[in-house]
């Protein structure tokens, strides 16, 4: 028995459930392939965004704000702010929850939070090629990495200042999908 001959390796529908999944044929474990979870910020100082230029892929190149992957045992904002500061050596205080955006077709649930800079002194980790702090009104916006991106950028700039809101979801009729040259 080789090592591909291991583990939940068979396409099923175990017992009691309703959708195929990855399964052990010898002890019939279940491997249940779940949505990631991006967290990020909308980081401001003053009335400058922090915005960080990708160094990695997918669209190197491209602006974004500090995101990623949230990692085991921390909570949203826990990740939120380790994204901000492995992207934009970044230190932060996280305000409130801004917006949930579902990625069905990449399998991804993404929370930005709306969050202050404790100090402008920002510069780019080792995911980011460069970051800056941008007024709204020069944002490199035909340079912006992901649909998301835009999405939290204008809902951030619709609650500006405002002390309580029902957070965001996706723009009706958006599921994330990326426009081909974008």
């Amino acid at each position: 028995m080789t090592e591909r001959d291991k583990g939940p390796r068979i396409r099923k529908v175990p017992a009691g459930d309703n959708r195929q999944r990855l399964v052990c044929p010898d002890c019939e474990y279940v491997a249940y392939e779940n949505p990631k979870v991006v967290v990020g910020v909308v980081a401001t100082w003053e009335d400058k965004l922090l915005m960080c230029k990708r160094a990695i892929e997918p669209r190197r190149g491209f602006w974004t704000l500090p995101a990623g992957f949230m990692e085991l045992g921390e909570t949203p904002e826990e990740g939120a702010s380790r994204e901000a500061w492995e992207e934009a050596c970044a230190k932060l205080e996280i305000i409130d929850l801004l917006a949930v955006y579902s990625l069905r077709h990449i399998s991804q649930l993404q929370l930005f939070y709306r969050a202050r800079l404790i100090s402008p002194d920002v510069s780019a980790g080792i995911e980011s090629e460069e970051v800056g702090l941008f007024s709204f009104d020069d944002l490199p916006a035909t340079d912006l990495a992901f649909p998301s991106v835009y999405w939290a950028i204008d809902h951030f700039q619709r609650v500006r200042g405002a002390e309580s809101f029902v957070p965001f979801r996706n723009p009706p009729g958006h599921g994330g999908e990326m426009n081909r040259g974008r």
